[in-house]
């Protein structure tokens, strides 16, 4: 009868402890099951956790020279048949050389400024050429040297559109740009102008030039030859 108290106490006693244990253990399993979550199944049903890096944290493999890592940058403003004049705007930048890279204006003559080049001709040339150009004078300063031209803001090919059309305002003149292309732009003539009487005014220096157009009879065929190439600064005006 002694013994048999003895045992029962014993397993009384191993009861009590397994039962205050157990929430410590509880406590601990979820502890560890907070980490870095398995992302993958493996072949034989296990899981595959990221690599980490040196902080703990998933490791990310840095970028290659000339790699985005898959996001876009900002719309370009003009494309790459667009000739850049004077006013024009522009971001050059050089891959790893920051004393390079600015944005500049172009001046009147057409020149830009960067630093050791002094000034760089720019005017007459598109982004693709200026770039190719710019590569070759910065070798003589940077070892295989990449260079980005970006028109930031157009500001030497514009047109004006006044008058009675739908969208009256300022346009960028776009290549080869048809003065029936630059009304559809506006959004077509308004109900009460007079398409008979548009008048694109152009200046050559202090000289100006009026050319009539005849909507009806350009659209007719009867006059074609009024449907001209238009010009950087080109003012059509729609009574």
């Amino acid at each position: 009868m002694k013994n048999f108290r003895i045992k029962a106490s014993i397993r009384i006693f191993f009861l009590i402890l397994i039962l205050a244990l157990f929430p410590l253990y509880v406590s601990q399993a979820q502890e560890g099951g907070s980490g870095n979550a398995p992302v993958e199944t493996g072949k034989g049903g296990g899981t595959l956790s990221p690599p980490l890096g040196k902080d703990g944290g998933p490791s990310i493999p840095p970028l290659e020279k000339g790699d985005t890592g898959g996001f876009l940058g900002e719309k370009p403003v003009v494309d790459d048949s667009y000739i850049i004049g004077p006013s024009d705007i522009l971001e050059i930048q050089v891959w790893k050389e920051p004393d390079f890279s600015r944005v500049v204006p172009v001046r009147a003559d057409g020149m830009i400024t960067l630093p050791l080049l002094n000034d760089v001709k720019a005017a007459g040339f598109t982004p693709l050429q200026l770039k190719k150009d710019l590569e070759e004078k910065i070798k003589d300063f940077v070892e295989l040297p990449e260079v980005s031209v970006i028109v930031k803001e157009s500001l030497s090919r514009r047109i004006y559109i006044i008058g009675k059309v739908q969208k009256p305002g300022e346009y960028l003149l776009s290549k080869d740009m048809t003065v029936l292309q630059a009304l559809s732009v506006a959004g077509g003539l308004a109900e009460w102008a007079d398409s008979d009487d548009i008048l694109i005014i152009r200046r050559a220096g202090s000289e100006e030039k009026r050319i009539p157009f005849d909507y009806k009879k350009v659209i007719s065929g009867r006059k074609p030859e009024q449907n001209i190439y238009l010009q950087p600064n080109d003012t059509i005006i729609i009574p």
